[in-house]
């Protein structure tokens, strides 16, 4: 079977569980994308069969579900939801999630910075867009083999996240202020909560959705700054719950106005 960058694909030898994108092929080796999964993985061409499967339905499922959980009296109140900057260091993902934000009507700004970077850059644009909330994601590993979840050498990007993280809260040091979602598939959880961070993954290093910081910065744009969020509830709507997503009690960042 003939294979091209951008086909849509599963892997034989993990009985198709994940769907991912071609990104690159060299040789027999195909370097690929989950579709919803923020993850990276290799594969021999051989392992490979095609699927014409399509997300897109999947977000219009997540967007439809988001949509009814957005309860507001229009006829006397106005709404000021929170502002978003949204850091990403996957440009397929970020436009994923700034379409999912637009189609809530929630203001948002978004920028692909590699990983490596963002803890250098993230104070700059802080600065510059002034948002509620700040989503900080991207790709992240944890490597299994090496049996040890605390020590930050065993994660792809999850220091780059730290670091970004403790950047930010030199900028705003209150985590009602400026709240901030970080991590991505696998992330060291505890570290990146200990760092400041609001809302985190991955408690139970599994992989996550990419909207699930999206889902969650959304929600948040949309509560009640005077109320505090129902944590359970807000973590129940992202993909797997509590094993990939995990945060603090906090207050929404909605402005709610008299009379309209």
């Amino acid at each position: 079977m003939d294979f091209k960058i951008g086909d849509l694909v599963t892997r034989i030898s993990h009985n198709h569980d994940i769907l991912f994108k071609i990104v690159s092929i060299d040789r027999d080796v195909a370097i690929l994308r989950g579709v919803d999964l923020r993850l990276y993985a290799d594969s021999l061409i051989s392992d490979l069969v095609k699927s014409n499967s399509n997300n897109n339905d999947g977000d219009k499922k997540i967007l439809e579900e988001n949509m009814r959980d957005i309860k507001m009296d229009r006829s006397q109140y106005f709404y000021l939801p929170g502002k978003i900057l949204h850091i990403d260091g996957d440009s397929d993902y970020l436009k994923r999630c700034m379409d999912f934000y637009k189609e809530m009507n929630v203001k948002a700004n978004g920028l692909t910075i590699s990983e490596i970077e963002m803890p250098y850059k993230v104070s700059e644009l802080l600065n510059e867009f002034k948002p509620d909330i700040l989503v900080i994601t991207g790709h992240d590993a944890y490597y299994k083999e090496k049996k040890n979840t605390s020590d930050l050498d065993k994660y792809q990007n999850s220091i780059n996240f730290i670091d970004s993280v403790r950047e930010a809260r030199k900028y705003e040091k209150s985590q009602d202020k400026l709240i901030i979602i970080a991590g991505a598939c696998q992330s060291n959880y505890e570290e990146l909560i200990k760092a400041g961070a609001n809302f985190a993954s991955s408690p139970k290093r599994i992989n996550i959705h990419a909207l699930d910081p999206a889902i969650i910065a959304t929600s948040l744009a949309f509560s009640d700054k005077s109320k505090s969020i129902d944590l359970l509830k807000l973590i129940e709507k992202t993909k797997y719950g509590s094993d990939g997503m995990g945060g603090i009690i906090t207050n929404g960042t909605m402005y709610v106005g008299y009379p309209r």
